[in-house]
């Protein structure tokens, strides 16, 4: 390659041609090739690998900030040991701010659940490396929960009722629901008398089972809702027992952890094998899921998210 360009730089054009004619026209041919030839050289060359001093994780927020700072820093030391680098956490009131951190270079690694990636992917180019399992399977649900005093035994009941949703953006907690009601004939913007954000899955179902609202969106790791997000965060089995499922939706691809793009290929590295190692352990897995209630990571792929993609479409969600 060094010699092809030296070559290149070395082309002179004689000063006149064979009948005696100027040569500046002939001149600028050549300066031409050059020029194109040395712009075909520097894209064929890879770009510099981004190697930051501090790398910065961000978590987006599926439960309220302190117990997400609790969640953050068990996973902040696990990078910080796998890649021998200082990490600084990340965190955010919601998915986009994850998504513009990344987008402007402040934050090099991320947990993004399913849309909040497909988001991140087009609009900051993040890639995936890995995605959560639970049982075995890279899926979760979405469930539309109610009280069992409330009197709702449908999806068709909820129309002029009051709705909690986590984050537009939430897969589970919004985007899947939306779909399931729409199915069931109910427009969410129209249908029902009110609809709120709460920024959390904790806070959905807290809402649910203080009356607050009439019925919301929340997560489970399986279509009974054994493992859930009222199951996990209601302490009080008197609180649990008042939660009924109205409806689960199709299985949902699974949360993954992705990178910047052009994040320094050997810090990437280290980051999927301190993850696939802990995955592959049972002591691993139990630390994982005291962390992050999955139990491993498993090797993950743009189009994993292609249900994902379509459920967007579904609901008009422009990326």
């Amino acid at each position: 390659m060094k010699k092809f360009v030296r070559a290149l730089f070395a082309l002179r054009a004689p000063n006149k041609t064979r009948h005696g004619s100027p040569v500046a026209a002939y001149r600028r041919l050549g300066g031409t090739v050059l020029l194109g030839a040395l712009t075909l050289v520097a894209t064929a060359l890879p770009a510099q690998a981004y190697a930051p001093k501090v790398l910065k994780v961000g978590f987006t927020p599926w439960e309220n900030p302190s117990d997400m700072a609790k969640t953050a820093a068990p996973m902040v030391e696990i990078l910080s040991k796998a890649t021998g680098m200082k990490v600084q956490p990340f965190l955010s009131t919601d998915y986009s701010g994850v998504i513009s951190a990344m987008q402007v270079g402040k934050v090099d690694v991320a947990f993004f659940p399913p849309a909040a990636f497909v988001m991140a992917e087009k609009k900051a180019g993040a890639q995936v490396l890995l995605k959560s399992q639970f049982n075995g399977k890279a899926q979760y649900y979405g469930a539309i929960i109610t009280r069992k005093d409330s009197g709702i035994t449908s999806l068709k009941d909820l129309k002029g009722r009051t709705f909690a949703f986590v984050d537009p953006t939430s897969a589970s907690g919004a985007i899947y629901p939306k779909a399931m009601l729409m199915d069931a004939g109910i427009t969410p913007e129209r249908d029902l008398k009110r609809m709120l954000y709460a920024n959390g899955h904790d806070a959905v179902v807290l809402a649910v089972v203080r009356g607050k609202v009439d019925a919301g969106a929340a997560y489970c790791n399986d279509p009974e809702g054994k493992r859930s997000a009222w199951s996990t965060m209601l302490k009080d089995p008197k609180d649990r027992a008042q939660v009924r499922v109205l409806a689960v939706s199709k299985p949902i691809p699974a949360d993954n952890m992705a990178v910047r793009k052009g994040l320094d290929p050997a810090i990437v590295a280290k980051i999927k094998k301190a993850f696939l190692d802990l995955s592959a352990t049972a002591e691993g897995r139990a630390k994982i899921r005291a962390i992050y209630q999955v139990d491993g990571f498993v090797p993950a792929q743009s189009s994993d998210y292609d249900s994902m993609r379509e459920a967007l479409r579904k609901v008009n969600l422009k990326i």
